[in-house]
């Protein structure tokens, strides 16, 4: 596969959780987490959140995870009966690395469906990082080609409120979105005992089938 980009996953760092509804953390400011943002938006995703999706779709198999970083997603699907190729831009000591998701023309051999935690690229840390809504737009539209090469499936982990914008409407509705599973628990990203500041966003997966019914409307589901 083509490899570098300035693009890439964040799905590694340190042990995240869910927010809680209760606690301290209430009492910050919902839209400053007190932390630096990670080189190449850097974090793991955690394991309640691919179970969530895992609990309402059914993939097929064998699922790419394109930006596996240390393999936070990827052993949640293993471990649910999934075969899984895994691969990364950055070496995070899993998977396949130096694969550049965004030069690739084609899913690897035999994979039916993409499942992953694109990057947000937030802050522009990176330079020549795109900011995040376009870019997520891009990467969007990159992953509907390929897995429509495969008619395949496609599980995009995004801001719930990212859902909302007239370009990615616009983009979503043009494709064979299947459905969307809320996440009811708000993801923090870092651990720092009671010390960790509360959850900013809501987030969601948005799942794409390119077997989906044309006219058929997308499944609201909430995990």
């Amino acid at each position: 596969m083509p490899v570098q980009s300035s693009l890439t996953l964040a799905d590694t760092g340190p042990v995240p959780s869910w927010d809680t509804p209760s606690g301290p953390s209430l009492a910050r400011p919902i839209h400053f987490s007190g932390y630096e943002r990670k080189s190449r938006d850097f974090y793991a995703t955690p394991a309640p959140v691919t179970q969530a999706l895992l609990r309402h779709i059914r993939f097929r198999c064998p699922v790419w995870e394109p930006c596996c970083g240390d393999g936070a997603m990827s052993s949640v699907l293993a471990g649910n009966g999934y075969d899984v190729v895994s691969t990364d831009l950055v070496d995070r000591g899993f998977g396949t690395s130096g694969v550049d998701f965004l030069a690739c023309q084609s899913v690897p051999d035999g994979c039916r469906s993409i499942v992953t935690n694109p990057p947000y690229g937030d802050t522009g840390s990176q330079a020549g990082q795109s900011r995040s809504s376009l870019a997520m737009i891009g990467f969007l539209r990159h992953a509907l080609a390929l897995t429509e090469s495969v008619q395949g499936q496609l599980a995009l982990l995004v801001r719930l409120q990212w859902i909302a914008g007239k370009r990615v409407a616009d983009v979503m509705s043009a494709a064979p979105f299947s459905a969307v599973v809320v996440l009811t628990n708000r993801i923090r990203w870092f651990d720092k005992g009671e010390h960790t500041n509360g959850a900013q966003h809501h987030h969601a997966w948005v799942v794409f089938d390119h077997a989906h019914p044309p006219g058929q409307p997308p499944a609201l589901l909430y995990g």
